[in-house]
């Protein structure tokens, strides 16, 4: 089976707890959507317990926007790094105080970096994961692009901003093909997003006092720890 796991940002408890109830094979999976950490309590140590997961489990880790803003922030470059300047009003300076940012100098920050094992999970996360009938983005598409004929297409012609900011497309119909999974956007009631066939968000404002919640494909059963 393959378990999807939505946004968790920091709340470690959550994550050990969702892990627990799930009832995992040697055979099974699992895509993270992205926001790992940020305006949680323990962003510092999720990131930690996946990189140690990944040793047990096959694992694909999407970029979540919280992700980019922190690799802008500290100077990496690229189409998927932006939003740096934001950081700090989106939950980033908890992250950074985990790691020592603020320990330091104000003279010696800009020469600041991540431990390197940290850096290098940051640095392979993924904009996206096709598998099967699913799209895993972690927050969703060019709307413009929806009216394509086909997931590829879309994607060729997709911005990566859409890809980790859009909050309008996964709500929308659409005849791509394939079911979006998508996280980046809690609904008021902290529910599951049902959307099917065209999409299922499974970002349930676990960091907002919601469950954390994981999707497992193809039965389409919801697991979730509060």
């Amino acid at each position: 089976m393959l378990y999807a796991i939505g946004d968790i940002h920091g709340e470690l408890e959550r994550l050990e707890a969702l892990l627990g109830v799930l009832p995992l094979t040697s055979a099974d999976r699992f895509v993270f959507l992205g926001d790992y950490i940020d305006r949680g309590p323990e962003s510092r140590a999720v990131i930690d317990r996946l990189i140690a997961l990944e040793r047990e489990y096959p694992c694909v880790f999407l970029l979540g926007n919280h992700e980019s803003m922190l690799l802008d922030f500290l100077g990496h470059s690229g189409p998927a790094y932006c939003g740096g300047s934001a950081l700090f009003s989106n939950g980033g300076d908890k992250t950074l105080a985990e790691y020592g940012f603020f320990d330091l100098p104000a003279s010696s920050r800009s020469s600041f970096t991540l431990p390197k094992s940290h850096e290098a999970f940051f640095l392979r996360l993924k904009l996206y994961h096709r598998e099967e009938d699913y799209l895993f983005v972690h927050a969703g598409l060019d709307p413009r692009q929806l009216d394509r004929k086909s997931a590829e297409s879309a994607l060729l012609h997709c911005r990566v901003e859409h890809l980790l900011w859009n909050r309008t497309s996964p709500t929308r119909p659409h005849g791509l093909g394939i079911t979006i999974v998508y996280g980046h956007t809690p609904s008021e009631d902290l529910e599951v997003r049902w959307n099917t066939p065209f999409s299922i968000g499974i970002d349930t404002g676990a960091v907002y006092g919601g469950p954390l919640t994981a999707l497992r494909l193809p039965d389409l059963k919801v697991f979730q720890a509060d």
